[in-house]
């Protein structure tokens, strides 16, 4: 039988002593894709980096793999899980191949550097994520959205089993915004890779993602299909706000 690609088991975390996240059970299944939807100082971006090995659970257990996180190496994480944050800036100048060839490193020669299949790996990303007009720019000097783009092509050369994405749709406009969403959704159903995606915007969730998990103050308050994790009475309770006047997409 198949392990989960991702499972927690009474998880908690936080910073400092504070806790952010309270006994959390999620399990992601392989080839699965999920939206993480809540208000602000929900735990969302936190909950990510548990999962990605980067913050350490205080309580619980996670497993990536069927296997405990811990057990794993940075370098084994990074062969099966991939992670495109948000608001990430570049220290020195790079050009936009080479911010998508770090995907790789966790898979070449650190003797030898890229080989062949790392550089089709690279040139495939960058053609799937449609940045062939950037290429041999400097990735400081692209606007925010650019740069988004360019986190998810390196993820994508990255060519992990998971893919774990904090706020994708960030500073970018409506059509990059549908595309990436629409990668995403090719990513998982054409390439069976198990997406953890961390949305603010509760109608991009509901269009893309079959399944919404819910956080509010460091908690799952529901886990299910969008019509249903995001029913009018929820968005009013979790978000505060009149259902009314959030666009959501009519049922299908």
């Amino acid at each position: 039988m198949t392990p989960p690609a991702v499972e927690l088991h009474g998880v908690s975390a936080g910073y400092g002593g504070r806790a952010v996240i309270n006994d959390i059970d999620l399990t992601l299944a392989v080839g699965e894709r999920l939206a993480l939807v809540g208000p602000n100082g929900a735990g969302k971006s936190t909950l990510l980096r548990v999962i990605a090995g980067t913050v350490g659970a205080s309580t619980g257990s996670v497993e990536l793999d069927g296997r405990p996180i811990s057990s794993h190496d940075r370098m084994a994480i990074a062969r099966r899980l991939a992670v495109v944050p948000q608001g990430v800036s570049l220290p020195f100048a790079m050009r936009v191949e080479e911010v998508v060839g770090l995907g790789r490193l966790a898979h070449e020669d650190p003797f030898r550097g890229h080989r062949p299949v790392d550089r089709v790996a690279v040139a495939t990303a960058i053609e799937r994520v449609g940045l062939g007009d950037l290429v041999g720019r400097d990735a400081r000097e692209l606007s925010l959205g650019e740069r988004q783009l360019v986190l998810v092509a390196m993820a994508v050369a990255q060519g992990t089993g998971v893919l774990l994405l904090d706020e994708p749709t960030v500073h970018l406009d409506l059509r990059h915004q549908v595309d990436i969403l629409g990668l995403v959704t090719d990513l998982n159903e054409r390439d069976g890779v198990a997406v953890i995606a961390v949305l603010h915007d509760i109608g991009l969730a509901a269009r893309y993602f079959p399944r919404v998990v819910v956080l509010d103050r460091g908690r799952v308050v529901v886990d299910g299909p969008p019509d249903e994790a995001l029913a009018p009475d929820r968005i009013r309770t979790v978000f505060g706000v009149d259902p009314g006047l959030v666009p959501m997409p009519a049922p299908a």
